[in-house]
């Protein structure tokens, strides 16, 4: 019953923030590190918000990932990966373990922050944002590698399913004219 009522609480406290925040980048985080971190830092690039896990059997689009990071970060992309463990336990590591899988299996170099929930009674705010009733594309994240883009203004553009590739031709269409505003 102390469970059920702390994870309540929790959702409470999760939505209610949610709804108090002013943008996405107003929304606490933690970096892959545990210091604390926002979006806030992105504000004026565009960002590709992913979730992301390292037993999935779409754990290689991390290498399109990082290919896309790469031709387009000079242009202002960020993408901003949230290593996550609610689909199948398909993340089960630490931060450290996620960091040193992503840099030596995928030479990952892009932004990588604390592991959370993008579903469920502990969904963290920013995918209370990204996916609730008042978003600009509502409804949970299905699988791993669901993909949100936010333009320069912190609005979200476009949302991505699972298994649209990062380097999709729809994906870098977006990227590009999101860019060029």
């Amino acid at each position: 019953m102390k469970t059920i009522l702390l994870m309540a609480a929790a959702c409470v406290a999760a939505v209610a923030f949610a709804g108090a925040a002013k943008s996405l980048y107003d929304i606490p985080l933690k970096d892959i590190d545990g210091k604390d971190a926002s979006l806030k830092r992105y504000k004026g690039k565009v960002i590709l918000v992913v979730n992301v896990a390292s037993k999935c059997g779409l754990t290689p689009q991390y290498s399109a990932l990082e290919q896309v990071y790469k031709k387009y970060k000079d242009k202002g992309l960020v993408i901003a990966g949230f290593p996550c463990n609610d689909f199948a336990g398909q993340e089960p590591g630490t931060n450290d373990e996620i960091k040193q899988f992503c840099s030596s299996k995928y030479e990952v170099s892009f932004p990588l922050f604390d592991k959370l929930h993008v579903k469920g009674a502990e969904q963290h705010p920013l995918y209370a944002a990204l996916t609730g009733a008042d978003a600009t594309f509502p409804g949970d994240v299905k699988w791993n590698f669901g993909k949100f883009l936010v333009g320069r203004d912190g609005q979200v553009l476009k949302r991505f399913e699972p298994t649209v590739k990062p380097d999709a031709p729809e994906v870098t269409a977006a990227i590009e004219e999101a860019l060029g505003k």
